[in-house]
């Protein structure tokens, strides 16, 4: 089999654009029909919801935890119930790769700097498939597509077979759509 990669010279928000095209192609192809989507402020929520309108595709929004850095959550309510109007999924669940304090052990931030190898955006498409997953948002064994990015935006897609933190051998990157190359 052969498909098409998307390398980025640079990771970041400039990309975003770009990575949409790349997600709705590719969602069509292999007739998926929900995105798993990091957003911190709902600046990719909101360019994927509009990109979205009128398709057959189902967003799972995944922003920050509440108080992971500050005090409540930098994601819009307004954009979440918006979202959740439009039969769109937003989960605020436990970010899996920053429970050192919760459990007392490094291996959460071993695992995170093993993904990262492959890029801050792979790192995060793993821990918010999880984390969709956990929240009962995506089944496990569900294929879908995983969107994350470096620092905002959007830069990296991937096609995803879904599995819980407390199954993560079972969890599978089918296709890397893009990527930087870092």
């Amino acid at each position: 089999m052969e498909e098409k990669i998307v390398y980025f010279e640079k990771p970041g928000k400039e990309n975003t654009a770009e990575v949409i095209k790349l997600v709705l192609e590719r969602a069509k192809l292999r007739n998926i029909h929900r995105i798993v989507l990091a957003s911190t402020k709902g600046n990719t929520a909101k360019s994927f919801l509009d990109a979205v309108e009128g398709k057959d595709v189902n967003l799972v929004v995944v922003p920050w935890q509440f108080s992971f850095k500050e005090e409540g959550n930098p994601f819009p309510q307004e954009l979440a119930n918006e979202l959740r109007g439009k039969k769109h999924v937003v989960h605020f669940g436990t970010m899996l790769f920053h429970t050192v304090d919760l459990y007392g052990t490094n291996t959460p931030q071993a695992l995170a700097n093993m993904l990262r190898v492959f890029g801050q955006g792979m790192k995060v498409c793993v821990e918010i498939i999880m984390m969709a997953c956990d929240g009962g948002c995506i089944k496990m064994g569900e294929k879908v597509i995983v969107v994350a990015g470096t620092h905002s935006g959007a830069d990296t897609a991937v096609v995803a077979t879904a599995a819980p933190s407390t199954k993560v051998t079972l969890l599978r990157i089918n296709e890397i759509i893009c990527k930087p190359i870092l």
